[in-house]
Order: C-alpha cells, then sequence, then structure tokens
C-alpha cells in the first residue's frame, strides 16, 4: 500500500482547502485504519476552517472532517472488534488536533465507531453520527425519554433536529417541532406536530398544545434567544430542557420558577478527553438498529461532491444552502 495519501488540509484561516498529498497514517494501539469513503460536512467543520469552533482544540494547519463512513483496512494492536473489509462509520476525528475524515484513509479509535447499516449507502452513513449522538445524548442519555412524554424539539428540520424527532418518535413520545414555513412539511413527514415559530409565539403554542402546562421536554438546537424562549416552554416541575448549543449568557430566572431542570449537551468531549468513547459506539450501533428497523432516516443534499469540490461543499454548508446534509465522497487512487 503507498505511504502516502490524498488530504484536503486547512492551511491557514479563512483561506481555501488545499488537496494534496501527505503521509498515510498507520494505526496505532486500539486503532483501526479506514479507508474513507465518504465524510459528512458539518458546520463545525468551516467554523474551525475560518478560524473560529475554539473549543474544538483543532490547531490548523489540519485535515478536518469529524464524520465519516469507509471500510477497515488494517488492524492496530489490540483490535478484535473488526476485520479488515467491514464497513463502519463515525465520528472519530478532525478535533483536538486529530486528523480528520477529509483524506483517503485515517486512522481511528476503534471504540468510537461502529458497522455501517447495511441499509445505508456510504454517503447516507457518514452523515448521521455527530447530528444523532448529539440527539441522542440529549433526549435519552439527559432526559431518558419515555413513552406519552410530551417533547418539544426546536429546529425540527435541522441535522440534529431531524434526528431528534426521529429518536423521541421511536421511544414513544407525543412530539412536535418548530420551523419555519417551507420546513414545515418535512417535519411533519418525520411525524412530528410542526409549530411555525414565526406564526406563534411561545405562550401561543404551550397553550395550543399542552394547555398552558408546558412540554415534559423541550431540546434546543438552534441556541440563542430559543433557549431562552424555552425556559418558557417547559413543564413546571417535571420539565426538562436540553441544549446542544447553550454557550452564551441566559437567565436561569424563568426556569427557576418552574422548578424545571437544564442539561447541556456536548458531544466533542469523549473526542477531546478520551473519556466515555465506547458509548459513542454504542450510541451509532442504536442508530443502525433504528435504520434497519425503519425508524430512522437521514435527508441528504442531493448535490454530490468530490475531495476536488471540498470548497464547494464547506461554502454550502457555511452558507446553510445545502437541502439536507452535505457529504463529500473520497476517491480511491
Amino acid at each position: 500500500m503507498n505511504n502516502t495519501m490524498f488530504a484536503a488540509v486547512a492551511e491557514t484561516a479563512q483561506a481555501p482547502l488545499i488537496v494534496r498529498h501527505i503521509p498515510r497514517p498507520v494505526p496505532g494501539k486500539g486503532q483501526v485504519l479506514v479507508r474513507v469513503h465518504a465524510a459528512g460536512i458539518n458546520p463545525l467543520d468551516t467554523k474551525i476552517a475560518a478560524g473560529g469552533g475554539a473549543h474544538a482544540r483543532q490547531p490548523l494547519p489540519a485535515v478536518l472532517g469529524i464524520d465519516l463512513a469507509g471500510t477497515v483496512v488494517e488492524l492496530g494492536e489490540g483490535v478484535s472488534d473488526f476485520a479488515p473489509g467491514d464497513e463502519v462509520f463515525g465520528m472519530a476525528g478532525g478535533i483536538g488536533g486529530a486528523q480528520g475524515a477529509l483524506a483517503q484513509y485515517i486512522a481511528v479509535d476503534a471504540r468510537l465507531i461502529a458497522p455501517k447499516p447495511r441499509s445505508l449507502s456510504m454517503r447516507e452513513a457518514a452523515a448521521l453520527p455527530l447530528v444523532f449522538i448529539t440527539a441522542w445524548e440529549g433526549l435519552v442519555d439527559r432526559a431518558n425519554i419515555r413513552p406519552g412524554q410530551q417533547t418539544l424539539i426546536h429546529g425540527g428540520a435541522g441535522g440534529v433536529g431531524q434526528m431528534a424527532v426521529q429518536i423521541a418518535k421511536a421511544r414513544g413520545a407525543e412530539v412536535y417541532a418548530t420551523g419555519s414555513a417551507s420546513s414545515l412539511d418535512f417535519i411533519r413527514e418525520l411525524g412530528a406536530t410542526p409549530i411555525d415559530y414565526r406564526a406563534q409565539d411561545t405562550d401561543s403554542y404551550v397553550r395550543q398544545h399542552t394547555d398552558g402546562e408546558g412540554f415534559d421536554i423541550v431540546y434546543d438546537t438552534v441556541g440563542g434567544p430559543t433557549l431562552d424562549a424555552s425556559f418558557n416552554a417547559v413543564k413546571t416541575y417535571t420539565g426538562h430542557v436540553l441544549s446542544c448549543l447553550g454557550w452564551g449568557q441566559h437567565s436561569l430566572a424563568p426556569l427557576s420558577f418552574r422548578g424545571a431542570s437544564y442539561s447541556g449537551v456536548f458531544t466533542l468531549m469523549p473526542l477531546l478527553t478520551g473519556k466515555g468513547r465506547e458509548h459513542h459506539g454504542q450510541i451509532l450501533r442504536q442508530a443502525a438498529a433504528l435504520v434497519e428497523a425503519g425508524a430512522l432516516r437521514i435527508k441528504l443534499d442531493p448535490r454530490r461532491f468530490g475531495l476536488n469540490e471540498v470548497n464547494e461543499a464547506f461554502a454550502q454548508v457555511a452558507d446553510a444552502r445545502g437541502q439536507g446534509k452535505t457529504v463529500v465522497e473520497i476517491e480511491a487512487d
């Protein structure tokens, strides 16, 4: 096997990524070498390339790309859960100083990946990991969502939002989701009751759907004022607000006066600290089970990008022009 590979490298902030040859990685202890077939592009990838996303701790120059799907080609010492030829997917690099997925090969911690669902293409599988893990960690790990609970997902048509809607439905919740007028049909297709956040204020839809009692669970995937609105939409005493973007300055008074709970979701933690990596692999196996049961799907943007079009893909995500998740396909030699 050649000891070099093509990769898209972010040399400096706010500059185009450059596709060039770099050394091919060698899997270390507990790692597998994956031949990358597809890399899902997330807003965080574009923020790092622009010089932001400091919480991701990814100094430049770097190969970016958090999400991947591909084929195992080599095992590092101590790996027994996978074999060469296995098709896998995961959220396994691109932050914390680790090489990302926008390359022909990547060496990843075997705990962070899982067998790819057979019914998904590589493109579809590469779009799932970050958004599914983020949704699962909120609804299942933090809120322990249960059948019958009235659950509100803010941003139900977004990447994390569409995963959250489907997870909540699969676990028997009564699901509502906010979105713009153009996204309401898609939210309805996912199985949630759509709420046009521009046409109705918080008090109005809380009265309409919960008789003014508030929702059992509110998951904010938008941040900013939407998190403040979430504090006013949750049920007294037993309600639980979640946010994967709760990084601003917010008044807790509305939540405190309800005696409700709040949990933050920071999905990058296992990659940055090394703690809890096995759980990411376990969550991805749950995703695969839902896919195979017909209870989970992912909406992809129809445009196809190769590694040489990586900058066009990044621009589409940065400008929020995609009609679903954006994926870059990585060509073989």
